[in-house]
């Protein structure tokens, strides 16, 4: 019966996860989209829009605080060391980005969404491997 309680709470918790994801990532679209499609570079209808999303990110943030909490200690522990290597790479990736631009080594400028597809791709690939070395 315990077992059942805690696949039904993690379950709810995932889906919680899943459904402010949605509407963070739907939410980061029109900010960044709205502006020059929908609304026509209305100011406030710009600033709504980023104070939206920032909710739905914090929202986001703690959905995932409570699903991480929900899940065992095994899935805890993958959880934690994938986060701590795609912040470390994030850091050190996009520090290290930062300096191939502002020494002009690189042409152009960095671009945040590089370093997003970094940090996330470091983050599903710890993971992966994480669940794969505890089996």
């Amino acid at each position: 019966m315990e077992n059942q309680n805690y696949n039904t709470q993690l379950r709810r918790n995932t889906w919680q996860l899943a459904i402010w994801t949605f509407a963070w990532v739907a939410s980061m679209a029109l900010a960044t989209f709205g502006p020059n499609l929908i609304w026509q570079e209305n100011m406030p209808f710009t600033i709504v829009a980023i104070v939206l999303n920032a909710a739905f990110g914090a929202a986001m943030i703690l959905a995932n605080i409570r699903y991480i909490k929900s899940m065992d200690e095994m899935q805890r522990r993958i959880q934690l060391e994938a986060m701590g290597i795609a912040l470390g790479v994030g850091v050190v990736g996009g520090l290290s980005y930062s300096l191939l631009d502002t020494t002009n080594i690189i042409s152009g400028d960095a671009e945040i969404s590089f370093l997003v597809i970094l940090i996330g791709l470091t983050y599903l690939a710890a993971t992966v491997i994480g669940q794969i070395r505890y089996r």
